[in-house]
């Protein structure tokens, strides 16, 4: 009997130390035959970019950090993907995309991302050299309790607008108009683009005279006319997101500001006049894109937002248009006039790359991680691989190369080619390039707004993404955000489409205040006065 215990005692201890050696096993980092730490990397990326296995510089920064990466490439419906997944645990090595995951999901998801704090300490002296230079970006990248999540970026050479306004130039001259200078001009001025045959091809109907990107549910982005709100003096960040604004240091919303109602006011006069394009509110980005650019040199649109003309209206129909001065709300307004000031937005950026916690190999991961904070790698995410993109011109000196497609525009050649602006990347600001014509013409189509600028306080320039909340102040304001752009957005669309919000206003502002609006604006203003005291 005691043969048979001890027997079975024996069978059972080998069975266990042959689980344990499997178990050990399987937690060991697959590697190629070359010796390459085999990881799993998850990017959400432009509907243009090519696949990544077509990128000669990726390749090469994989094997110079040891790491062969099998991607997943997401162009579409994320939010709906990255719930399923963070709810099952279930994430890649590494993820990469603009805020793909959100100061949100950390605090939604305690334990899933690695804190990568004691990594760059270690391996990441591109990541340290880029928060030594560009503090800012350490800010960005680190949480309220100083662990570091998501990385951010620093592109340098994006201008202190997204969005411009363009209005066709030719149409003005073929109808002897002048450009509009306030609101009330701009509705004459759209008024006759409708009614007289604007482009002079024999057709009086096919003039879209204005016309605006695509409004998401969750806020305005850029391209849109909430730009509008700064010629009543309001300085908007990012084409205006929730709303969330600053004036003199004191954090306000616009959705519940008379102003926006002024603004919306306008907006439905000339939707209900027809000069709005009918397809504002339903098309997507792409369509919006496509009916600017004309059919071959009939150009279709009036007046709109935009980065840049070529990038906005293609090559055909570029010429035709201009960029021009922020307006006044109306003629004998006296206050300040704004624009939408987005250096921050465009140069820096939030939660870029982050690496799962149940990585095998941290430090492989990590060393891929830092490859890409390389400002010559940067430079490659930001234009494309050295040699059919970038031609390096000396010692950190480049060259960004035209398009291979004569009939391409150098925006879409860099979409085409790379990460582009989805991509974490430290561009050095010792780095010398001579950038793409688009990037050299954005420069001077942006001199009407500079005199605006100049006069922009930071006191009204609201620091946005720049604000790491805790988890239970971040959990807070995201569920009163949620419910809050469920109806703001929507009666947005109303009000312009079919009126109302004179008669709506009152109670709309009542309602946006039950969600819980004004604690949202008192938690933000508690973080924008401990930012404005860490900066001094």
């Amino acid at each position: 009997m005691k043969k048979k215990i001890v027997l079975f005692i024996f069978v059972g201890l080998l069975l266990f130390l042959a689980a344990c050696s499997n178990d050990e096993a399987s937690n060991e980092p697959e590697e190629t035959e070359d010796g390459r730490v085999v990881l799993t990397g998850l990017i959400t990326k432009h509907p243009l970019t090519k696949e990544l296995k077509d990128m000669e510089w990726l390749e090469e920064v994989e094997k110079k950090a040891g790491v062969d990466i099998k991607w997943e490439e997401v162009t579409a419906d994320w939010d709906q993907k990255k719930g399923a997944m963070l709810a099952g645990g279930d994430i890649p090595d590494i993820i990469v995309g603009p805020n793909a995951i959100t100061d949100a999901d950390f605090a939604q998801f305690p334990g899933l991302f690695e804190n990568l704090k004691p990594l760059i300490e270690e391996n990441g002296a591109n990541i340290q050299a880029m928060f030594e230079q560009q503090p800012k970006t350490e800010i960005l990248s680190t949480q309220s309790n100083g662990d570091i999540y998501g990385l951010s970026k620093y592109q340098r050479f994006w201008p202190d607008t997204a969005t411009m306004q363009f209005i066709n130039q030719q149409w003005l001259d073929n109808l002897g108009l002048e450009v509009p200078t306030n609101w009330d001009e701009l509705f004459d001025v759209l008024m006759a683009f409708k009614e007289e045959d604007a482009n002079g091809n024999g057709d009086p109907n096919d003039e879209i005279p204005m016309d605006f990107s695509p409004v998401g549910e969750g806020g305005f982005g850029y391209f849109q006319p909430t730009v509008l709100l700064g010629s009543t003096g309001m300085t908007i960040t990012g084409g205006g997101g929730q709303g969330y604004f600053l004036e003199d240091g004191e954090v306000k919303n616009f959705f519940t500001d008379d102003r926006y109602k002024d603004l919306v006011s306008s907006l439905h006069k000339l939707y209900a006049n027809g000069l709005i394009s009918e397809e504002a509110f339903t098309q997507d980005y792409s369509q919006y894109q496509a009916v600017a650019r004309g059919e071959g040199e009939n150009a279709k649109v009036g007046y709109t937002f935009g980065w840049e003309k070529t990038d906005r209206f293609g090559l055909q129909v570029a010429d035709q248009y201009v960029s021009f001065a922020p307006m006044k709300q109306s003629a004998d307004y006296q206050g300040d006039v704004s624009w939408s000031y987005d250096y921050d937005n465009l140069n820096y950026g939030v939660n870029f790359v982050q690496m799962s916690s149940q990585t095998s190999n941290k430090e492989a991961a990590m060393r891929f991680i830092n490859e890409l904070y390389d400002p010559e790698v940067s430079l490659q995410v930001l234009f494309g691989s050295i040699g059919p993109n970038i031609e390096k011109t000396g010692d950190n000196a480049y060259k960004v190369l035209a398009p291979q497609d004569e009939e391409m525009d150098p925006g879409t050649w860099k979409w085409t080619s790379s990460w582009a602006d989805n991509g974490p990347m430290y561009i050095a600001d010792d780095l010398e390039v001579e950038l793409p014509t688009d990037m050299q013409s954005v420069d001077e189509q942006q001199a009407p707004f500079k005199e605006v600028f100049e006069t922009v306080d930071e006191n009204d320039v609201f620091p946005g993404m720049m604000l790491k909340y805790s988890e239970e102040d971040n959990n807070k304001m995201t569920l009163v955000n949620t419910d809050f752009m469920n109806l703001a957005i929507s009666k947005f669309g109303e009000w312009i489409t079919s009126g109302g919000i004179d008669e709506q206003w009152d109670d709309y502002v009542k309602q946006v205040d039950q969600i819980g609006l004004p604690s949202n604006i008192e938690i933000i203003q508690s973080y924008y006065d401990d930012y404005k005291a860490q900066l001094d």
